[in-house]
């Protein structure tokens, strides 16, 4: 494919991605705190659940639940399917283009596994193929009808998507492999289940049937798991733009600490949305706090490279560093197939350029050992550690050198 056709074809799809996405989480966000807010003001009505008042844009809004359909049709029923459906089939569209389409590129790494390209790409699509079944068998069983042991089995059919995807792709494709994986969960919910459910009642009504209070249940069930499945969808499609999560030796444990994490921030926002005193739920943050922190320091134990440089290493040989191992892409001519341009802009094609980016070579080719990426250019221990000397050195003597 030529290649700007397929950049302006991954512009335009992300943008659609992008944009439905807001579409699809914020109506989900939106009808997850409007069914928590609703109060009985007064007098219940019969049939009601409750109602809630709104105020937005200048005006006023009166919205009643009913506890399962309303007595007759309404000659207006607004539906919200499109915006999940666009999410998921831009997204996947996107996920052919970028790693499908270049798999020996992008979504396989010779250190990771020895898989070939189309034998990932069939990894892939088992992969969200596979976690819909199981995930919906999961549901369907007795453990569904048990709100902790249904997400204790979700978190670990996370936990094994997890464990699969960093096994089989490079750590870019593993982490938009989770989320992919969640995704499919979420979309396959509003198609297979909720969107269908819902016809169901509106066939009753107008057939002057009453309907099926378990067909509303079990939408509501599962429009509740793609709430609270949100956070760690996003956090994972963002993950790309951040080497230390998925090029650290540590990515299952992100992934898995991730998820934990937006849980506990779904619980809370959803308790205090449904009125429960903050004393009662402040604890989640505690531990959403102390379980942040401790992601934060995971890459921090990967520890230095052991190697001790007691000499001063001036600017010529860390730039000699520079040049073998980190040019290919960061150039503003890359060699590099993958790159048109250096990312994020950023060049080391002469020493000035070098200096200003001293602190940030610091911290992902030193500390992190984040790049280069997946190390294609075999940056050593001892170039790091010559990297690092040089940076200290240049600090201690004003950056002159």
């Amino acid at each position: 494919m030529d290649p700007i056709l397929a950049e302006w074809l991954s512009l335009a799809i992300r943008w659609v991605h992008v944009m439905t996405g807001i579409m699809w989480i914020g109506t989900s966000f939106f009808f997850i705190w409007l069914d928590a807010s609703l109060r009985h003001y007064q007098t219940p009505k019969p049939g009601i659940a409750g109602e809630s008042w709104l105020v937005h844009g200048g005006g006023f809004y009166a919205v009643e639940k009913f506890l399962v359909a309303p007595g007759t049709m309404p000659a207006e029923l607004h539906w919200f399917k499109y915006e999940a459906y666009f999410t998921w089939l831009s997204g996947f569209l996107l996920l052919a283009l970028i790693y499908y389409y270049g798999a020996e590129q992008n979504l396989i790494d010779p250190s990771v596994s020895s898989l070939t390209g189309s034998q990932a790409i069939l990894v892939s699509l088992a992969l969200l193929a596979g976690g819909w079944v199981i995930y919906d068998l999961l549901c369907r069983s007795p453990i569904g009808r048990h709100t902790g042991a249904l997400a204790c089995g979700v978190f670990l059919l996370v936990a094994l998507a997890a464990y699969v995807a960093t096994q089989a792709f490079s750590g870019r494709a593993a982490y938009l492999h989770v989320g992919a994986f969640i995704g499919t969960i979420m979309a396959a919910n509003v198609f297979m289940i909720i969107i269908p459910n819902q016809r169901k009642v509106v066939k009753a009504l107008l057939a002057g049937e009453a309907p099926d209070p378990a067909l509303g249940k079990q939408a509501k069930q599962r429009s509740l798991h793609n709430n609270y499945l949100t956070l760690p969808v996003v956090l994972m499609m963002i993950s790309n733009h951040y080497p230390i999560m998925y090029e650290s030796p540590y990515r299952w444990l992100f992934v898995m600490g991730a998820v934990i994490l937006s849980g506990l921030l779904r619980a809370y926002a959803n308790a205090r949305n449904a009125g429960t005193p903050s004393r009662k739920v402040d604890h989640l943050l505690v531990v959403a706090a102390g379980l942040g922190l401790c992601l934060a320091v995971l890459p921090a134990l990967q520890g230095q490279s052991g190697v001790a440089v007691a000499r001063r290493v001036d600017l010529t040989e860390a730039a000699a560093i520079i040049q073998q191992r980190c040019l290919a892409c960061h150039s503003t001519t890359p060699t590099d197939a993958f790159f048109k341009a250096p990312p994020k802009g950023i060049a080391f094609d002469s020493a000035a350029e070098i200096r200003r980016y001293a602190p940030m070579i610091e911290r992902v080719a030193v500390a992190t050992k984040m790049m280069p990426l997946r190390n294609k250019t075999g940056m050593t221990d001892e170039e790091r550690a010559l990297l690092g000397a040089w940076i200290t050195g240049a600090a201690d003597h004003g950056g002159g050198q």
